[in-house]
């Protein structure tokens, strides 16, 4: 029976051993014990001492008059053995107690005198929560992902956490972060991947420094603990617009421990598909991984390795016809070794290094035609070294850490690219995707990172203190070498010969359509600088004024077919006219302080976090530093009985969304490869425009991005293993970027003396700089996150285990920019300030429900189930042009006067206005577990989608269709129901 008692907390607040910094965490959490006596009454001396299997740390303390201990520094597991023993009492031994990664949970126990027996607990920790914390995490373990259904990847891992939205791409959105892009992958459409979050695999951090997703793989045997956090974020985290991801990989032990693995699935393991858009495959894969543990000196230093290989074969069909397309193999082969030695019982040295390098001889999207095919090589190799000294009330880590990460591209089919585009008709994907990929690509996105981290822990007659402090140097790299395989154009089909630029800007398309009326200015630009001036001006000078008005240029008419590679009608191209490798780099420079402040049952924690990033061009001159920016982070907890087992808490923070390297590429193109795009005009082409050095630049008065929070919660402990919680969130995301036209919104542009004038000055200008765009913040740019989440988590007791929730989600805004160069400050009609753009945000999806358990039997059954259910995806009604889904206009006959501008404008209710079907999907795992002497054997057959619920996952979002999908027709399914086999022989 467990006791319920007050107690004062001062003894504990500060148990949390975690420092977090963009690219570094300690990985340690921390207990907090307190200990009664049969009546209630505190003891006070008992000695405490605390260990498990899969760490070299052993921890040990003294309980103070109140009967409180505090132990800090413990690496994660659910295996620690909790002793604890006193003058007059008989011993105690709690087994499976749980230790957590950034977190300081809360145990109580009650100890018997000498008069009773000995007393073994399994693991009953009063409170699994952290009541001085108003971090919200979810925390997987061993323990849940080994009885779950679930992908062999830390990125499938997060599909678990309570709001993480569905992802075909394994970069799901959390809350309010982006979930949208208007140039849609040919597989998953424009929704369904985040470029918010932030991952780390033993605080190396891994994501891509140029898309913002992650940028490597491993062998998910080598998960000790993998923790998602979704808010609440303390000064010492970057990242909290989206989800950070953080895994701890294991240690080994003292004891040699390994395991051997095999998993496969091939088509015969799959269901029919039901829907007439999807066509079976043949495949099949298999997935194989060996590790090993142990010591190499016992106590002093242990090891642990593990190598995997993933591979797959598969035949890709034709969506329409069913033939044969192309056969497709993907290998992957993932080393993992990681050393440790505890030189002395304060001091610690660890080395890491994992790679994952891969290739791909195509891709498996039936969808990409033959033509526009590649092959892929990508990975590298990550390794860290991290330095940690312990003294008394003291803890210092230091280390260095690098990421590679390739991403090579080289086209299947090298002939000339040409995408047709056809007013009218139904062309076939190959009418209108002709020719090659048009390009070779050689990319690396590759990070550095040194780091210090200091806690200290300070006792006052006030309560206590811990206070942290970190510094950090990042340099991120992003290198790329593209080279075309030859001129790419753009090309309208010959049904259309004679039709002119006027009718092509107002024209309904199916493909893709590269001019709109922001390239007039250029065009006649483009035209008076031609050495071929006067040919041009005798075309189009109808009024011989030695002038071209727009009316001029729209007379422009396409109907030459002369050079061009599929006999179609010449309107665009783009060549490269310069080529040469590019190295573009950012350089950071962090800071935090934070002090968490305890008082009896208050907790307050206070911080900042400061940052300051330099961009570097492709000649290794400095391009633009953004100002320091602060980002501070309050919260307030307070353990309502002071008993560990109840909080609430408030939060509010700010969290900086640093510019990527694709930003400082757009911006620093000083020495790399130039692109001319050109127009045809009668028999010959003129540029209209250069892209490469003077493209663009960081206008002086660009911010950084950032996102304000606002949470409050409440959490409470239900028995021993259980908690509830619930969660609002209030976010609103400013000072989002773009690129933009200046002779467009400057006092001299097309939009001078309208709503959407912005002055130089606006830009931190006081003449225009000369080149094309300027990278500046997007003018009345906003979005808005509102949204609450019931969470309920039930630990490994008992036989069962469970994690469920339920998320509500609204989001709004007028942009769905993210570090990515777009048409909002190139366009009148998508700039945010125009009309009938502010709306529910696409890609949002407004409710989910979540519900993972696992029941465990006697004889060695263990049976798990997932059930996912969500409302459906928003998405908004879209035209294409230059490959982006834009949200659709009025017609131009139907354009009025606004603010002073005459323009077509976007459709009222186009943006958001659409939701997928409502949809759930359960999975499920029946594993066999029995033990040969030393070793366990065990032997998996997962069901995904075990009621082949071929739900409707993704629509076709262009009013006008594709010319194979009209709009709201399904283009995506839930895979059909499909098995998975393995088996696992561990010692």
């Amino acid at each position: 029976m467990r006791a319920k008692f007050n107690r004062r907390l001062t003894a504990l607040a500060v148990a949390a051993a975690l420092s977090f910094s963009t690219s570094v965490l300690a990985d340690t959490g921390g207990l907090r014990i307190s200990i009664v006596d049969n009546n209630g009454k505190p003891v006070a001396g008992a000695v405490v001492k605390v260990r498990t299997p899969d760490s070299l740390t052993e921890k040990e303390a003294v309980s103070d008059a109140e009967g409180n201990v505090r132990l800090v520094g413990l690496d994660a597991s659910t295996k620690y053995e909790v002793n604890i023993t006193g003058q007059g009492y008989q011993p105690l031994v709690a087994n499976n107690v749980r230790v957590v990664t950034g977190k300081s949970l809360s145990l109580n126990y009650q100890v018997s005198s000498e008069n009773f027996e000995k007393i073994e607990v399994t693991g009953k920790q009063v409170a699994a929560m952290d009541t001085t914390s108003s971090v919200v995490a979810t925390d997987i373990t061993l323990d849940l992902t080994e009885s779950l259904p679930t992908g062999r990847s830390y990125q499938s891992y997060l599909q678990l956490v309570p709001g993480v939205k569905p992802s075909a791409g394994n970069n799901p959105s959390s809350k309010s972060g982006v979930n949208y892009s208007d140039i849609p992958d040919p597989r998953n459409g424009s929704a369904g991947s985040s470029s918010d979050n932030v991952y780390y695999i033993d605080g190396v951090n891994v994501t891509d420094n140029s898309t913002g997703t992650f940028g490597a793989n491993f062998n998910s045997e080598i998960i000790q603990e993998q923790q998602i956090i979704t808010g609440g974020v303390p000064a010492k985290y970057a990242g909290g617009a989206g989800l950070v991801s953080r895994v701890v990989t294991k240690s080994g032990s003292n004891e040699f421990h390994g395991s051997i693995n095999y998993y496969m699935q091939n088509d015969s393991l799959v269901s029919d598909y039901k829907n007439d858009g999807s066509r079976e495959k043949s495949f099949s894969n298999f997935d194989a991984a060996v590790t090993l543990g142990g010591p190499i000196i016992k106590d002093k230093l242990w090891f642990f390795a593990s190598y995997q290989i993933k591979n797959e074969d598969s035949d890709v069909a034709d969506p329409e016809t069913g033939n044969l397309m192309r056969s497709v193999e993907s290998e992957e082969k993932l080393g993992f070794a990681k050393v440790t030695w505890q030189a002395t019982d304060d001091d610690r040295l660890t080395f890491t290094y994992f790679n994952d390098p891969t290739d791909i001889s195509g891709t498996d999207d039936a969808n990409t035609p033959n033509n526009r095919d590649r092959v892929r090589t990508q990975g590298g190799d990550n390794y860290k070294i991290d330095y940690t000294h312990s003294w008394d009330d003291l803890i210092l880590s230091a280390g260095f850490m690098s990421h590679e990460g390739e991403l090579t591209d080289v086209a299947a089919d090298q002939t000339t690219r040409n995408d047709v585009a056809y007013l009218g008709g139904d062309p076939t994907k190959a009418d209108t995707l002709r020719g090659g990929l048009g390009a070779n690509t050689t990319r690396f996105r590759n990070k550095e990172n040194m780091y210090l981290n200091l806690e200290y822990y300070l006792y006052t007659d006030l309560g206590e203190h811990k206070i942290e402090f970190g510094y950090e140097r990042e340099k991120n790299e992003n290198y790329s070498n593209q080279l075309y395989t030859d001129t790419q154009y753009s090309s309208i089909a010959t049904s259309n010969a004679g039709i002119t630029l006027g009718e092509y800007l107002d024209g309904d398309w199916v493909g893709s359509v590269e001019f709109t009326d922001t390239d007039m200015d250029r065009i006649i630009s483009g035209i008076k600088g031609s050495s071929d001036s006067a040919y041009f001006m005798g075309l189009l000078d109808t009024d011989n004024n030695g002038e071209l008005s727009v009316d001029e240029v729209s007379a422009i008419t396409f109907d030459s077919t002369d050079g061009n590679p599929d006999n179609q009608i010449n309107s665009y191209r783009v060549m490269q006219s310069f080529q040469a490798a590019s190295q573009f780099e950012t350089k950071g420079q962090i800071f935090y302080l934070q002090d968490t402040w305890t008082l009896d049952n208050l907790t307050v924690s206070g911080g900042v976090r400061a940052e300051r990033w330099s961009h570097f061009a492709n000649d290794g001159s400095k391009i633009f530093t953004f100002d320091w920016e602060y980002a501070p982070r309050l919260s307030v907890v307070y353990d309502i009985n002071g008993d560990g087992e109840s909080k609430v808490w408030a939060f509010t923070g700010r969290y900086y969304d640093p510019v990527r390297t694709n930003m400082t590429s757009f911006a620093g193109n000083k020495a790399g490869t130039v692109l001319s795009e050109q127009i045809h005009i009668g028999e010959k082409w003129v540029t209209y425009r250069e892209r490469g050095p003077a493209d663009a630049l960081f206008a002086p008065s660009t911010k950084t991005p950032y996102t304000d929070e606002f949470m409050i919660g409440y959490q409470q402990s239900i028995l021993d293993d259980m908690s509830v919680s619930v969660t609002y969130t209030d976010r609103e995301t400013s000072d989002i970027l773009e690129d933009y036209d200046l002779g467009l919104y400057s006092e001299t542009g097309k939009y001078a003396g309208t709503f959407l004038e912005l002055p130089l000055s606006y830009f931190g200008f006081t003449k225009k700089p000369g080149t094309n765009y300027v990278i500046g913040t997007l003018a009345g740019g906003v979005r808005k996150y509102k949204g609450y989440e019931l969470a309920f988590r039930k630990h490994r007791t008992d036989n069962w285990q469970m994690l469920a929730s339920f998320t509500h989600n609204d989001a709004e805004g007028n942009t769905n920019s993210d570090s990515n160069a777009d048409y909002q400050g190139d366009w009148s009609v998508l700039d945010p300030r125009a009309p009938n753009q502010y709306g529910k945000q696409p890609g949002n999806i407004a409710n989910q429900f979540k519900i993972a358990a696992s029941y465990f039997f006697d004889n060695g059954i263990e049976i798990g189930a997932v059930y996912n259910w969500n409302s459906g995806l928003r998405y908004s009604e879209t035209f294409s042009a230059s490959g982006r889904h834009l949200p659709v206009l009025i017609d131009k006959e139907d354009a009025y006067n606004y603010g002073g501008l005459v323009d077509t404008w976007i459709k009222d209710g186009a943006v958001g206005s659409h939701v997928t079907p409502s949809y759930g999907v359960l999975d499920l795992r029946v594993k066999y577990s029995m033990d040969i002497d030393i070793y366990k054997a065990e032997f998996f057959l997962d069901v995904f989608n075990a009621l082949d619920n071929q739900a409707v996952i993704r629509e076709q979002d262009l009013l006008k269709g594709d010319g194979a999908k009209n709009f709201g027709e399904a283009m995506n399914w839930v895979e059909p129901r499909r098995l998975y086999l393995g088996m696992k022989v561990s010692f």
